[in-house]
């Protein structure tokens, strides 16, 4: 059984408004058709360097849904992001569901898609997550320091590095403070803060997911912060996990131990500096090493999404890997996995 088609339908002008700004944020007009239904729709491309590949990204939002289909261009294996949501989700992380479908275009057939569900206010009203406020962590200045990554000089604003998506000025301003008080407390005055601002559990069990999977580009950016409406504490999503597994987001093979245990930005830095803290973080790996990072664990989740999509990835027509590259990808995500679990265990004592 193949995977499932979503159509988009567009009027040639359409197109051509599109692809003559590449880069603009604002809509067109079409139609997008599901489960043989078809809706009005406005459509636009999406992402950042990939919107100059020639598979490009979509976001497509019809009848009050958002839908990103990702191209997944630089991913040999297109399996990279939906093993990492689904490794997040089996270690207590709410994740965006991922879907692997088939995109047509017109009639023409545009390849193999990740269907990813928006991390928005839908997102955590089906999870019953009272969210106040959520940001996307849109650049490496989203890494709770005081210092601008291009110029190492004091950030013009605290909120760079983020976008906000949900909610108001005052918002704004609450996570600008938070950055401020994070940087200006010491101590067991910080440690109270930071247990009463964050939820804990869900920021260890995050930063655990992100120090697995070895996304080193997701640590400072390519998250979703949100408040809590009743608890008024932060808390974590992970977004776009494409460079993972043993790739970077361009799709070079990286190394395994890219990454330290210990993570990298400046809220981790402050929280890992607390020793019941960093037990609690140890004591999540360990438990995650036992029982979820395992290598039949991941290898036998990579291969059910493999087997699923190898037909239509043969038949996807651009893609820019050879379909040897894409069965080879199998091998690259058990090498990684194996050395991954390897560092891990040898550098717990570092914690």
């Amino acid at each position: 059984m193949g995977l499932p088609v979503y159509r988009i339908g567009m009027k040639k002008a359409d197109i051509t408004q599109l692809n003559q700004n590449i880069w603009s944020k604002e809509f067109v007009r079409g139609e997008f058709s599901m489960k043989g239904i078809s809706r009005p729709a406005r459509i636009r491309f999406r992402g950042e360097h990939t919107r100059e590949y020639p598979k490009r990204s979509f976001e497509i939002r019809t009848r009050g849904r958002t839908y990103h289909f990702n191209a997944q261009y630089d991913d040999p294996s297109m399996l990279r992001n939906a093993l990492s949501f689904q490794f997040f989700e089996a270690i207590g992380v709410p994740a965006p569901a991922a879907q692997h479908c088939v995109l047509v275009m017109n009639g023409e057939l545009l390849g193999v898609y990740l269907r990813l569900e928006a991390v928005k206010t839908s997102f955590f009203r089906t999870r019953a997550i009272p969210a106040r406020s959520i940001f996307y962590a849109v650049n490496d200045n989203a890494d709770f320091s005081l210092f601008d990554k291009d110029n190492g000089l004091l950030k013009e604003s605290l909120f760079s590095g983020y976008s906000l998506i949900k909610g108001w000025k005052k918002d704004r301003q609450r996570l600008e403070q938070f950055v401020h008080l994070l940087n200006a407390k010491q101590g067991n005055e910080l440690l109270s803060f930071l247990q009463r601002r964050i939820n804990i559990d869900n920021y260890l069990r995050w930063l655990c997911g992100a120090v697995m999977t070895g996304n080193d580009d997701g640590l400072r950016q390519n998250y979703t912060w949100y408040e809590h409406k009743t608890t008024g504490k932060y808390g974590i999503v992970p977004w776009d996990y494409e460079g993972t597994w043993g790739r970077n987001f361009y799709g070079a093979r990286t190394d395994s131990n890219v990454i330290e245990i210990q993570g990298d930005n400046q809220l981790t830095g402050k929280m890992l500096s607390f020793r019941p803290l960093r037990a609690e973080y140890k004591r999540l790996l360990r438990s995650f090493l036992t029982k979820d990072f395992r290598t039949a664990i991941i290898m036998g989740a990579a291969r059910r999404m493999h087997s699923r999509i190898t037909a239509d990835a043969g038949r996807d027509p651009n893609t820019k890997w050879a379909m040897s590259d894409f069965h080879g990808e199998l091998g690259v995500i058990r090498e990684y996995t194996e050395e991954r679990r390897e560092y891990l265990i040898q550098h717990l004592k570092d914690l």
